[in-house]
Formats: C-alpha cells, sequence, structure tokens
C-alpha cells in the first residue's frame, strides 16, 4: 500500500498531520516482517567425531567419551571453573551441525559450542566467538567469550522456545554458519542470531570448543558433530 501526501507537511493544520502521522504509523505496523533466513541445506560434510575417542580433540580429564558422546562436566561435582574441550584445527569458514544436551539442577549450567576461537594460554578458557546454550535466554545467542564478554547478538526466544525440545534437558539439533564476517546460528530449525562483525580486528579463523561453565554440577554433551567447509572469503583490495 502506498501513501501520497497530497500537499507539503508544513501546511498542514496539526490535526491532520497528526492523522497523517498516525496513518503512516498503522502502515508501518501492518507491513509484513522479513522472513527469518532458513537454515542451510545439508552439503558434503564430513565427521569431526568418531563416536569412540577424542581423536582431534584436546582437553582436561573433565572430558571424555560416554555411550558414544563427548561428555564433559559432573553431576556430582561441581565444575570450579570454565572448561573448553578444543579441536585441534583451526577452520575458517564453515557450516558445522551437531546435536546438544545440557544437564543439572545445581548452580549456573551453562554450555556452548566455540567457534573461530583461540586457547587462553596457561588457562582452561578460550577466547572467541561462542554459540551459546542454557537457561533462560542463552540458546543459540552469539557470545564474545574471554575477549569482548559480552552478548554481541541475541537470539528471540519468544520465536525460537517454541521449537526446541520441550525435555529441558533433552537433545537439540544446533548449526552455525561462518562466512566471511557473517554468522548464523538456528536450533531446531529456527534462527538464533544472525550477525555481521564489524570489527577487522576480530579474527576470523580459530578452533572448534566445546563448553562446560563453572559454577555448578552441570553435564554437557555433544555428537554426531559434522562441518561442511566453504570457500575462503574473496580479499577486499587496498
Amino acid at each position: 500500500m502506498k501513501f501520497r501526501l497530497c500537499q507539503p507537511l508544513r501546511r498542514l493544520d496539526s490535526g491532520r498531520a497528526l492523522f497523517c502521522s498516525l496513518c503512516f504509523g498503522l502502515a508501518l505496523l501492518a507491513a509484513p516482517a522479513p522472513a527469518a533466513e532458513p537454515p542451510p541445506a545439508v552439503g558434503k560434510a564430513v565427521s569431526l567425531f568418531d563416536g569412540r575417542t577424542l581423536r582431534g580433540w584436546e582437553g582436561s580429564r573433565l572430558w571424555r567419551v560416554e555411550n558414544g558422546v563427548i561428555t564433559g562436566g559432573s553431576l556430582t561435582e561441581t565444575v570450579k571453573e570454565n572448561d573448553f574441550l578444543a579441536s585441534t584445527r583451526d577452520y575458517t569458514n564453515f557450516i558445522v551441525r551437531f546435536q546438544i544436551r545440557l544437564q543439572g539442577t545445581n548452580g549456573f549450567i551453562n554450555s556452548g559450542f566455540q567457534f573461530r576461537s583461540q586457547r587462553v594460554p596457561n588457562n582452561s578458557e578460550m577466547a572467541g566467538y561462542q554459540a551459546d546454550y542454557g537457561e533462560p535466554a542463552w540458546y543459540a545467542c552469539i557470545y564474545d567469550e574471554s575477549r569482548r564478554n559480552k552478548v554481541v547478538a541475541a537470539s528471540d526466544m519468544k520465536t525460537l522456545r517454541p521449537a526446541m525440545n520441550p525435555d529441558i534437558q533433552g537433545w537439540n539439533n544446533y548449526i552455525i554458519r561462518a562466512e566471511g564476517r557473517h554468522l548464523t546460528t538456528w536450533i531446531n530449525g529456527s534462527l538464533g542470531a544472525d550477525y555481521t562483525e564489524t570489527d577487522p580486528a576480530i579474527p576470523d579463523w580459530g578452533k572448534f570448543g566445546i563448553q562446560i561453565h563453572g559454577g555448578g554440577k552441570g553435564l554437557a554433551q555433544v555428537k554426531n558433530i559434522t562441518i561442511e567447509e566453504l570457500p575462503a572469503t574473496p580479499s577486499v583490495p587496498k
């Protein structure tokens, strides 16, 4: 619907100006919101976890394979500080898919999947982007772990919650796409965060990592991790 002003607004009396403003505002509210970007189609992907060992990954004693699932943390002992299982390889552009489950009721229970991240020297931490996971509204947001230490892209939980497993400690399907400066997350096919990095100093490469957050008795589990590596981002002429 198009709106046409028959004469300049400055020549309208105040009543008609208010009426026109209200009509224009209602038109904006009635306009359909842009459709959320759907998850990418499945391409040629390879597995990052063999289902039996942590080959290709490194981490502390908190991490092991149980019943074909990467498992970190404890339901009986408090995890004292953030701990990460990290990939031994670096990656740049990719689509990574996995299933994740988070259990625990005592203390702060939180997890996430690091990407384009680096190990912090002499520390259990990783620094870089984290596709977050946990209550009440951390699911699928992008947090900048041990670097800017803030959420750089929040998720819309009103849209995301209905798509998630109603079992709060059940499995959910997670997708992360990193292509150039554009980062996107989905859970169970529903868009989580859509973020474009504006700081050229932030690295566009790094390791993957799985987090179990400190401060609670929690268990983070991940399985069926696959990656589709995407072409390198064309360099911008200087």
